[in-house]
């Protein structure tokens, strides 16, 4: 069953990418590996036969049917799931890239939500059962360190302390061109008017948010930057980089994919997902109020992208 179909269009910043890539980055809840399947089952209409590897040409238009949403309670699924912390209220967890946080349409399961459930025996199911002590969320391409209530005094109080921008949230982001530190990007960001899949500055209904750059390494055309934020709005980080020339390298939503790099960029042509990950994360525990902090490192996928081009510019020195 499907509920409707979907019409997209290639646009310039698309031109060239893979279909897979390219329906992976306007449709953003659905994975990879799904738009593999729909477009090996028949459900991608477009030029020619449309097969997951065929290059997509500006101007060309694909229509995707849509797959009729399931609202079935979550069930517990044993998925790889990185622990890093827990107790009676909390669960800290470090989320793998290409994993959805909750069900919704088209990933009924694979979700971080099915993993909890199996790794973490006592969360309760605030938050709605779809999304059982979920207070905030990364998206399916990032990863990183995430926090999760256990019961609904940690739930209330964690979501105030992300309402009321208490917890402190930094990144690891690899971006095109030069980025210093001090950099302050302070512009609202709604749904992009002409493209519903994403998000933009140019909004008409828009939400203020406020990324800030505190640290920047330059290599030969490219910055790794610590990024802070204090609100989350969806896509906060890709869109602001990418509203200022710098998108995040690897996003093929913002135009953060380029079809001819130096040689010593060379590995970032390796990457699936944009380089974008949650490297700490500090809020005060709702059981006992003290300041807690969790970290986690750079993902293998990432760190050897990362160790490539430092190994590459030393031998140019």
């Amino acid at each position: 069953m499907y509920e409707h179909a979907r019409r997209l269009v290639v646009e310039t910043e698309h031109e060239g990418l893979r279909l897979d890539n390219f329906l992976t980055a306007l449709l953003s809840d659905y994975s990879r590996s799904q738009i593999q399947r729909l477009i090996r089952d028949g459900h991608v209409r477009g030029p020619n036969t449309p097969r997951a590897s065929t290059a997509v040409h500006q101007g060309q238009a694909y229509e995707v049917e849509i797959p009729t949403p399931t609202a079935a309670t979550p069930s517990a699924e044993e998925l790889p799931l990185r622990i890093i912390f827990q107790d009676p209220d909390v669960v800290v967890l470090d989320k793998p890239a290409g994993m959805v946080v909750h069900p919704a349409a088209g990933h009924s399961g694979g979700t971080l939500v099915n993993a909890l459930l199996h790794h973490v025996k006592d969360l309760s199911g605030i938050g709605g059962e779809l999304r059982p002590g979920i207070v905030h969320r990364l998206d399916r391409g990032t990863s990183g360190v995430m926090v999760v209530a256990k019961n609904d005094r940690a739930h209330q109080e964690l979501s105030r302390q992300f309402r009321d921008r208490e917890v402190e949230k930094e990144y690891t982001a690899l971006v095109w061109g030069v980025v210093q530190a001090g950099r302050r990007i302070d512009a609202a960001i709604g749904r992009d008017p002409a493209h519903r899949q994403k998000m933009s500055t140019r909004a008409r209904r828009a939400r203020s948010a406020v990324t800030r750059v505190t640290f920047s390494h330059q290599f030969e055309g490219v910055s790794l930057l610590t990024v802070a934020i204090a609100t989350g709005r969806t896509h906060q980080i890709r869109v602001h980089l990418s509203a200022i020339g710098h998108p995040i390298v690897g996003d093929a939503t913002y135009g953060g994919i380029h079809r001819r790099t130096a040689r010593s960029l060379q590995p970032v042509m390796r990457l699936e997902r944009p380089f974008l990950h949650a490297a700490r994360l500090a809020f005060t525990h709702p059981g006992d109020g003290r300041r807690v902090e969790f970290e986690s490192p750079l993902p293998p996928d990432l760190q050897s992208v990362l160790d490539d081009i430092r190994e590459r510019e030393e031998e140019q020195e």
